[in-house]
């Protein structure tokens, strides 16, 4: 720390006030009386988002005090999860909004810049004190007399002003660098999606369509008593539907729980090789190849593929757009609210292959070396991001440690 540095606490430096409060009974559908709440924070841009506004009655009169204040931070002070409390965004205009009782407005005082407040309440520093205060606690309402009592390191304004300056420019840089790797995984995502969606777009001579049950032996998964302890063990894996496809590449997560063999005596084996797609709900749809023999619950259909198929083929043409769109159409037709597709209907979807097992393996052989290619290019490209986001903590660390001393920092 610098020596013409200062340690102040929060409540030192700014002054507090605490959000408008108003009954259920004063909100309406639309006015020009608009209030802030907890949802207007975005957690992970610590910006304000105003995509869902509440409106409350115009009757209401909205003293100044509590509406937000350019140069402010807006912070949310009571919400039902523990990591949006604390969360912070500078307001940059006068909105002539007002922010609800759950959220508490910070004004910094003549000798606090008050965007050199908002990046050290960005901070990792400032993270680990509202976690600490929590003390490991599901607590729910942010009380300014605790909050008050974070510590700031306070350099003279000017010096405020300088590093402010450099993290603009160096944040600004940031956000380019992640937007282009972010842009590019997409790009790597969608090379795999392109190539697979085009294979059965553009089908050549000799191909032929015949529905699921033909190609193989289909069938739906089932839960052995969970209150019968012996059901369960590790003899073989037992999937569910957050286990298919769990990483995005057609895998399956087999060490989650297992059944024992009386319990798979009370279940259903599927083969190493055979096909499985949850069939129920928000991810319906979802497949997975099993490398080994499993077991399932009932929200997944299964297809254990006849030896004139190449198994691997059936699990792309299964993933395909065209069969995934058949998949969807069936599941909401039974059910508006959960979209589910029984054992029967799934089995009479059709399928679209060669009818040549040769030319059904060279297909595979393109699609699993592209979508290792794929995979390599999303890992170098999340890596990218991981790191933008590591730099940006170490540039925010040095600023607040009286380190940051160069007036430009480069970003790759």
């Amino acid at each position: 720390m610098k020596k013409d540095w200062e340690i102040k606490k929060l409540e030192e430096t700014v002054e507090f006030q605490r959000g408008l409060t108003y009954s259920k009974k004063d909100e309406i559908d639309f006015s020009e009386n608009i209030v802030l709440r907890s949802n207007n924070i975005d957690l992970l841009k610590n910006e304000l988002d105003f995509t869902e506004l509440k409106y409350i009655n115009p009757a209401i009169e909205v003293p100044e005090n509590k509406k937000v204040k350019k140069g402010s931070l807006l912070i949310c002070t009571a919400n039902g999860s523990k990591s949006h409390l604390g969360k912070v965004a500078l307001i940059d205009d006068d909105y002539n909004y007002a922010f609800g009782g759950f959220m508490g407005q910070i004004t910094p005082k003549q000798n606090l810049n008050s965007k050199f407040l908002f990046y050290l309440m960005t901070s990792d520093k400032y993270k680990k004190f509202i976690n600490e205060l929590s003390d490991g606690a599901n607590i729910n309402n942010l009380k300014f007399s605790d909050l008050g009592q974070f510590e700031i390191p306070l350099p003279p304004l000017p010096e405020q002003q300088r590093i402010v300056s450099i993290l603009d420019e160096a944040f600004a840089a940031i956000a380019k660098a992640k937007a282009n790797a972010e842009r590019n995984l997409k790009n790597a995502k969608e090379l795999f999606e392109s190539y697979l969606q085009g294979v059965f777009e553009r089908r050549g001579v000799g191909w032929e369509e015949r529905k699921v049950k033909d190609i193989g032996f289909a069938q739906t998964g089932t839960t052995p008593k969970t209150a019968e302890k012996e059901n369960y063990g590790d003899f073989i894996p037992f999937i569910k539907p957050a286990d298919v496809d769990f990483s995005g590449i057609g895998d399956i997560r087999y060490d989650n729980e297992g059944l024992s063999e009386i319990g798979l005596k009370k279940g259903r084996k599927m083969e190493s090789g055979s096909i499985l797609m949850v069939c129920i709900g928000a991810t319906i749809g979802k497949a997975g190849f099993a490398e080994r023999e499993v077991s399932c619950n009932q929200q997944i259909n299964s297809l254990t593929v006849k030896k004139e198929f190449e198994a691997k083929f059936i699990y792309y043409a299964m993933t395909s757009r065209g069969f995934q769109d058949k998949v969807l159409l069936e599941g909401k037709g039974a059910q508006a609210t959960l979209p589910i597709i029984n054992k029967s209907k799934w089995e009479n979807l059709t399928i679209a292959f060669p009818k040549s097992k040769t030319e059904q393996k060279v297909f595979v052989e393109k699609l699993d070396a592209l979508s290792i290619e794929s995979q390599k290019l999303q890992e170098i490209y999340l890596k990218k991001i991981a790191d933008l986001g590591e730099l940006k903590k170490s540039i925010l660390q040095k600023a607040f440690s009286g380190e940051l001393e160069t007036e430009k920092i480069f970003v790759q």
